[in-house]
Formats: C-alpha cells, structure tokens, sequence
C-alpha cells in the first residue's frame, strides 16, 4: 500500500471551474477503435483548472510566471492545519500555530469536510483567505499557502486583494487541493506545475506523506 496521500482533484469534461474560466475539455481526436494507429487526446481550459499553482504574473504587473517557479516552493516539508471557522481563513485561527518563515502550510477547512469536491457546480460561498489575514501570512514569512478549493481569495469579497497580497509578497499559491480524509500536521509535500513558459499559473499534481 503506497504512503503517498494524492491530494489532487482530477479533470474531465464537466468538472467545476471558475465561472468564466475556460472549462477543462478532452476530445480524442485518435482512436485505435476507429482504426487510428494510436490514441491521442487533445484538451482545452484554463491554467487554474482544478488543482493547480498561481505564480505572481497571475496578479503581479511584471511578476515572474510558473516556469520560474523555484522547486523547493512545492517540494519538502509541509503542515496540514485543520480550520474550523465556518467562514473564513482568520489570523486568530492561525496565530497559536506559530507559522514559521520559509514554511509550506495547507489550509484544511470546512470546505473539505463539507464534501465541496463532491458536487460539479461551482460553490460561490466557500472557506477563503480575506485581506488580512493574507497580510498576516505574509508577515509570517511562509512560502507557500495551499487552500482547498479554487481560490484563496472569495468569489466575492478579497479574490484580487488576496492573491495581490500573496502573490506580490512572492508567496507560492496552490488552489484546488483536496484535503478531505487528511489529518492535521507534519508531511512532505510533492506538487509540481507544468513548466508553461510565461504562464501566470499551471495545472499540478499533489501527493502527501506522511512524517
């Protein structure tokens, strides 16, 4: 039985997106059953679909884009804090966790124990990080700050002012993770984004293991 926890949400055709986004779409445009000599897919969305990494450009006039992405940002030790706010990622939540400079910490909320991931509609009410508390983090010196659902900022309220504050303090985002079943604390992490040239993020693949 494999140690590695994969936290990672998968894609096909009708999968929930942000509204607006492109939708994930695979089409096989090769099929042997059709008397092709190999199967080939080709697909269409957008770079933050399902699980996935925001890199500064995202938000950032000028920021660096996901190929420049440093490795060690989504790869090495990372800690699972479990959230019970039904609202919001808030400082006073955070704060006895003593969240220490160059950490990678995954916020599990009660978005992933509400079974949010069970459902292709977009849920414009979800668990997010508002303004302060992003300034907050930033002030914590952590690296990276992955959430569990598409967004770290609110369909609403703090979606641009969040992701301007993380990202334009170089903080590394992970969106779309799936921590549903994960126990709080210490793991390594393991999420790489395809290496887009110029791109303002990337789909990615995210494991756990336990530590």
């Amino acid at each position: 039985m494999s140690e590695w926890i994969d936290i990672s949400v998968p894609l096909y055709n009708g999968m929930v997106h942000w509204p607006g986004d492109e939708p994930y779409h695979r089409e096989e445009v090769l099929q042997m059953e059709r008397g092709d000599v190999c199967n080939v897919s080709k697909m269409t969305c957008t770079v933050h679909i399902g699980t996935h990494m925001d890199a500064p450009h995202h938000f950032v006039q000028g920021g660096i884009g996901i190929a420049a992405m440093p490795i060690d940002a989504a790869i090495g030790p990372a800690r699972v804090i479990r959230l019970d706010d039904p609202e919001l990622i808030r400082v006073a939540e955070i704060e006895p966790h003593n969240l220490q400079r160059g950490e990678r910490v995954l916020f599990r909320t009660r978005n992933s124990d509400g079974g949010i991931w069970k459902t292709d509609e977009y849920q414009k009410s979800f668990i997010h990080i508002p303004q302060d508390t992003a300034r907050y983090l930033v002030s914590t010196g952590v690296q990276t700050v992955g959430v569990d659902y598409l967004s770290v900022g609110g369909f609403d309220t703090d979606g641009p002012q969040t992701h301007q504050a993380l990202l334009g303090a170089g903080v590394w985002i992970i969106e779309g993770l799936n921590l549903a079943g994960v126990e709080p604390g210490n793991y390594e992490l393991l999420c790489l984004p395809l290496k887009m040239v110029g791109s303002d993020g990337a789909p990615a693949r995210a494991i756990l293991r336990r530590t």
